[in-house]
């Protein structure tokens, strides 16, 4: 479990698009729409435990034209959050105070963008049908229940990590206040790297 919980650690380490999400919507609409970001990140990441345990992986292997629609879907989505982070009329959001600048995220808005980042990523689906199964004893009890708790751990894991970034987005907000020329720095930097991601995920090739 040691070996599982480390592996698990240095993957949400690396910097993705659900890091960057969660450091931005905390940076701009505060700790609480990030935290609400942080759960619909949890519930996806619950999703595709639950389908990697049905199968759908093998799905994108037989027919990997699956995996394309489920990849542009996802390189659309979050290309569509870059490019309104860059909007000229989001700058001016910023420019309002940390209070104004959260009620411009509704709960429902923050849970679905958490959502829907991390749902339509395939990799994603692909991460938890390859990695938890190298964890499983077949002489250690029922295959479905260790699955099932493996899931488990990885969600709660991915949500700890989570709310530490969305919790360190809400601080940086909390300096940016301070500084316009922060806030466009952090409004082009936190765009152009959901629009690398979603570049990146458009191109990138089943395994």
């Amino acid at each position: 479990m040691l070996l599982y919980l480390f592996a698990l650690a240095m993957v949400y380490l690396l910097p993705g698009p659900d890091m960057i999400l969660l450091l931005q919507t905390g940076a701009r609409h505060g700790r609480s729409q990030a935290l609400t970001t942080a759960l619909g990140l949890g519930i996806a990441r619950a999703c595709h435990v639950a389908l990697a345990a049905l199968g759908l992986a093998a799905l994108f292997k037989a027919a990997p034209w699956t995996f394309d629609i489920v990849r542009l879907a996802g390189a659309a989505y979050l290309l569509w959050i870059g490019v309104r982070m860059l909007k000229p009329g989001s700058l001016a959001l910023l420019s309002a105070n940390h209070e104004g600048a959260q009620r411009t995220l509704s709960w429902r808005a923050a849970l679905q963008q958490g959502l829907l980042t991390n749902l339509l990523n395939p990799k994603a689906l692909l991460f938890c049908s390859v990695l938890l199964p190298q964890f499983i004893d077949a002489h250690a009890g029922p295959v479905a229940t260790q699955f099932l708790g493996l899931g488990a751990t990885l969600v709660a894991v991915g949500l700890l990590f989570d709310s530490c970034y969305a919790l360190a987005g809400a601080w940086i907000g909390q300096w940016l206040d301070k500084s316009p020329r922060a806030q466009r720095l952090q409004q082009w930097l936190f765009g152009g790297l959901l629009i690398g991601f979603a570049v990146r995920l458009a191109f990138i090739q089943q395994a």
